[in-house]
């Protein structure tokens, strides 16, 4: 099931912690729908000083199959949850997925 993710609100961290994602999004250039390889949600750092520093970050970057164009992904994990940044993309048109087979029962 696709979560689309809203802007400015991240998604839950104790519902991404320790899976993999696959996001979807529309690229601003041609308009197709992009899927990504699985992608691993890293840990916010427990080590941090403030709330400030606890993200943790891990980069992607996925070419579109329509245009060639490449996007780069962000993943911030911190406390309060979990956000996907990717580039040249409208907000509001990233969606997440965690993997059937990982959902917890």
């Amino acid at each position: 099931m696709w979560i689309q993710q809203k802007a400015n609100e991240p998604a839950a961290l104790s519902e991404l912690q320790g899976h993999t994602v696959g996001l979807k999004f529309e690229c601003n250039q041609c308009h197709t729908e992009v899927f990504t390889d699985l992608i691993g949600i890293p840990a916010p750092d427990h080590l941090a000083n403030s709330t400030e520093d606890d993200g943790q970050f891990e980069t992607e970057e996925v070419k579109c199959p329509g245009c060639d164009m490449t996007h780069e992904i962000t993943i911030k994990s911190t406390f309060d949850g979990v956000t996907f940044d990717v580039s040249e993309v409208a907000p509001g048109s990233v969606s997440y997925q965690i993997p059937p087979a990982e959902e917890k029962h």
